[in-house]
């Protein structure tokens, strides 16, 4: 693990950098078309979560690009987090399933590469 070469790590940690904002984007966007509360189907703690990752998104981006470990552990916590949200949302209120949800697949698919290499980057972050 320590012979990785610079670029691998580099490209792992700009790959996530760059979903990650693709998911401040739409945050962003949502909150521009819709006003504070975008996602006024969903119950007010789950609109506020949802809401919060237009700045939680990049800022764990800002911080993977950085070469900080904090980068690699905010993106954890968010994915993980946002996944469960979504998974709620998709089976509990809209009574939906994942083959149904491509958004749903995109997020579990990015949240198992974050969660996935994320104990290597930390490896080869700064403090």
């Amino acid at each position: 693990m320590r012979r990785t070469p610079v670029w691998a790590v580099a490209t792992a940690c700009v790959m996530a950098a760059v979903l990650l904002c693709v998911g401040a984007v739409a945050h962003l966007v949502d909150l521009v078309q819709h006003g504070l509360h975008p996602y006024d189907w969903a119950p007010a703690w789950l609109d506020l979560y949802w809401t919060s990752l237009a700045v939680l998104d990049p800022l764990a981006a800002v911080l993977l690009l950085g070469g900080r470990r904090r980068g690699a552990d905010l993106a954890c916590a968010i994915m993980v987090t946002d996944v469960a949200a979504n998974w709620y949302a998709v089976h509990g209120i809209q009574h939906s399933g994942l083959l149904d949800e491509p958004g749903l697949q995109r997020i579990t698919a990015f949240a198992l590469y974050v969660v996935a290499v994320a104990p290597f980057l930390r490896k080869h972050l700064a403090a």
